[in-house]
């Protein structure tokens, strides 16, 4: 047994800050949480906490873990005055020179770097149109080797190289599935990262798409993680090609569920909000991309 002694404890819900706790721990398992411990087990080791925090592991919802090779970049692009600039200079140009070699050690780094700063759980969304087969298995490593839970899917589009590209993320996103599966059967430890069937957004994923993505949601029994409405762009878009609301359009498609996880959501509609609450699907806030994309309206 393990006692982390006169720890500064917080307590996200119902949220509190107290100082001077104990907290027993028996192999992974938190057994109790009190004061003065080390009396009550006096054969465990002590670790003094003084001055130091115990709290709660955060999870991330939505991140982008190739992302995390581009800080402090300084990129020579073109001028980029709106969301759709923005993409095709930068972010799209990143994610197509991806390798192999780059997405592991992305991977690896942004998972010792969650860790550092709380992050016991993150669900990734990833890109990487120059190398899509095996990729999940690549970027799984990285997690595995940090120790991180989480979650990672293939970022489904038609950007590059229309259907073909898209039935090859659609084609990925099942791999990965599947290989999560064949591993819970056989009991292979640890078992940390799950799958998600993943997309990019609306306005790059074409019905031929949507119905690929909705196979994948059968054949799996995993949710969609996409962006959804991060810009006015994929709104007007999604009225403009297919006179319909973005969540509206998805769940056409029986992409709306209980395990579905939509990115961003600024614009949404009131007919999405009703479609994603009746369906109980997640929205995660990006709060600094969010503010970020907001600044520049």
């Amino acid at each position: 047994m393990l006692i982390i002694k006169n720890a500064t404890a917080v307590q996200m819900e119902p949220a509190f800050i107290k100082e001077g706790i104990d907290i027993a721990i028996e192999n992974d398992l938190i057994v109790e949480v009190g004061e003065s411990l080390s009396a009550k087990y006096p054969n465990a080791e002590v670790k003094d906490f003084t001055g130091k925090l115990v709290m709660p592991g955060i999870v991330c919802s939505h991140n982008h873990f190739y992302s995390g090779l581009a800080r402090g970049i300084m990129a020579d692009i073109k001028p980029s005055p709106d969301f759709i600039s923005i993409l095709k200079n930068l972010w799209w140009r990143m994610d197509r020179a991806l390798d192999e070699e780059a997405l592991y050690y992305s991977g690896l780094i942004c998972s010792l770097e969650a860790i550092r700063h709380g992050c016991t759980s993150v669900i990734d969304h990833h890109a990487s149109p120059s190398y899509i087969e095996g990729s999940l298995a690549t970027l799984r490593k990285g997690f595995l080797k940090a120790g991180l839970r989480g979650m990672t899917c293939f970022e489904t589009t038609d950007r590059n190289g229309g259907v073909e590209e898209m039935a090859a993320g659609v084609e990925e996103n099942i791999r990965f599935a599947q290989l999560v599966d064949a591993e819970k059967e056989r009991g292979v430890e640890p078992y940390l990262v799950e799958a998600h069937i993943g997309a990019h957004a609306p306005f790059t994923v074409s019905n031929e798409g949507m119905a690929m993505l909705s196979e994948a949601v059968k054949a799996t029994g995993r949710g969609l993680h996409i962006h959804v409405a991060e810009d006015h762009y994929d709104v007007t878009h999604s009225h403009h090609h297919y006179d319909q609301d973005i969540v509206e359009r998805l769940d056409s498609f029986g992409l709306i569920d209980s395990k579905t996880l939509l990115a961003h959501g600024l614009f949404l509609s009131e007919k999405d909000i009703s479609i994603l609450n009746k369906h109980d699907g997640f929205l995660v806030h990006n709060a600094r991309s969010n503010m970020n994309q907001q600044r520049r309206l």
